[in-house]
């Protein structure tokens, strides 16, 4: 690789990654290069080519283009914390500086600020409801691929499709929403299980909602493209052969496909807009970042939600014991589903 301008740039190793489809693109003759070996080549005409493109393949360690002005402060890093959490009970322990600077740096950047300091400055004394917008966006963590957690895609067309088909056989109407959608790679899987799954579904009422509170993913999601890379993780090739059509250097799911989900802009903490009663909901991979007050909040509006005969989806780590207590989990060949417990009368 070419070298890096050292004296422009500095390497933070943090304790964990999440930042694994992060992509750095050389700009004429300036290219950045790095000592990681976990940074790869993705094309190149020639080192400096505007097309130069790293994509980073490690999970746990990685090395951060981060410009020295944009280092921030204790003091920065508090406001930054409490800003993000007031608008979307994100998280942000002591420690997670490097994530601030990786992730709002380039923002800065791009909103015209020379360093993280004058972006807080600029929020601090005149607060801009769409840069605060930003920032959060920033912050959020979109870490997604289609059929992530495979197990539960397996419950879902084993178990879950055929016993709602039975129960929903009279009326022939089924609500589904997926709570966070990210770039869209979770409710399109479900969506193409659906029309894999269910022959006679244009026979069926379905409404699929799918939510972020990211604008820039609702847009991605919407648009249904997707790069070579997010492709790779997780899409069987027979699927991608049946609903998606190769555009350049991208992929774009099929309008049949696209059209089976609506997006929306939900902010979970805030109040939900009207929704119909839900016969699965997938909240999956979204309370891990919360507070537990938050967690119970979102629990308690979901029990109202769901039908009583519904199904709740979580992510792999995450669980209603202890936060609700009007739950109960059914666990089937190595994924757990979550419903409304029984009431006795």
């Amino acid at each position: 690789m070419p070298r890096a301008d050292r004296s422009s740039y500095r390497m933070r190793r943090p304790r964990s990654c999440g930042e694994c489809l992060a992509t750095l693109s050389g700009e004429g003759s300036r290219t950045v290069s790095f000592r990681s070996k976990n940074w790869v080549l993705k094309s190149q005409i020639g080192f400096g080519a505007k097309d130069s493109k790293y994509i980073h393949r490690c999970r746990l360690k990685y090395a951060v283009d981060i410009r020295t002005n944009m280092a921030i402060t204790k003091g920065d890093f508090n406001y930054i914390r409490d800003l993000v959490r007031e608008r979307s009970a994100l998280v942000l322990e002591p420690g997670k500086e490097y994530l601030v600077e990786s992730r709002l740096g380039p923002l800065a950047t791009k909103e015209g600020f020379s360093s993280l300091r004058h972006m807080v400055e600029s929020l601090r004394s005149s607060p801009s409801n769409e840069l605060r917008r930003k920032v959060v966006e920033a912050m959020a963590t979109n870490e997604t691929s289609f059929f992530r957690e495979i197990r539960t895609f397996e419950m879902f067309k084993k178990t879950i499709l055929p016993e709602l088909l039975t129960l929903r056989r009279s009326d022939r109407s089924l609500n589904l929403w997926c709570a966070a959608s990210s770039g869209g790679q979770e409710p399109y899987s479900f969506a193409m299980l659906l029309r894999e799954h269910l022959p006679s579904l244009g026979s069926w009422n379905i409404k699929f909602i799918a939510s972020d509170i990211s604008q820039e993913m609702l847009v991605r999601a919407r648009a249904g493209r997707f790069n070579q890379v997010e492709i790779n993780r997780g899409l069987p090739a027979n699927l991608l052969v049946k609903y998606f059509e190769k555009h350049g250097a991208t992929w774009q799911i099929s309008q049949d496909i696209r059209c089976m989900v609506e997006f929306r802009e939900i902010n979970l903490i805030h109040g939900w807009p009207f929704l119909p009663v839900m016969d699965v909901i997938f909240m999956r991979n979204v309370m891990i970042y919360l507070d537990l007050e938050m967690k119970k909040s979102i629990l308690r509006k979901t029990s109202r939600l769901l039908s009583p005969d519904g199904y709740l989806l979580l992510g792999g780590s995450e669980t209603t014991t202890n936060l609700d207590d009007s739950f109960e989990s059914v666990s089937l060949d190595g994924a757990t589903y979550f419903r409304l417990k029984k009431r006795i009368t």
